[in-house]
């Protein structure tokens, strides 16, 4: 059955970013919070007809850089490629270009 798109919202796929003070530099932290409003802003809607972005700082560095969820269920790796798969994404290119877009995200925010 091919999938329609856009999903219904328990359906999308839930990305949670976590982004590291240091990645806006030495007073990182003092920026953390606003750069995360900001990217979410900017992000929301990159892919929105199948996903739901969530970028929060990682001051928790046990918890792992990138999360996915649907339908509140955790996806591991494997499950994540599986379910972009099945939406004709691959899911290392879906991570690459996102990560890219942190990147350039953080030089706009920071104004280089």
């Amino acid at each position: 059955m091919p999938v329609t798109l856009p999903l219904p919202l328990y359906k999308k796929l839930a990305v949670t970013f976590r982004v590291e003070p240091g990645c806006l530099g030495p007073d990182g932290s003092e920026h953390i919070e606003g750069f995360c409003q900001f990217a979410k802003h900017q992000v929301s809607s990159l892919h929105s007809d199948f996903v739901r972005w969530r970028i929060v700082p990682r001051y928790d560095k046990s918890l792992p850089e990138t999360e996915y969820k649907t339908n509140n269920k955790r996806l591991d790796h494997t499950k994540a490629r599986q379910y972009l798969s099945a939406l004709e994404q691959e899911l290392d290119a879906f991570e690459a270009h996102f990560h890219e877009k942190v990147a350039d995200l953080i030089d706009q925010y920071l104004g280089r």
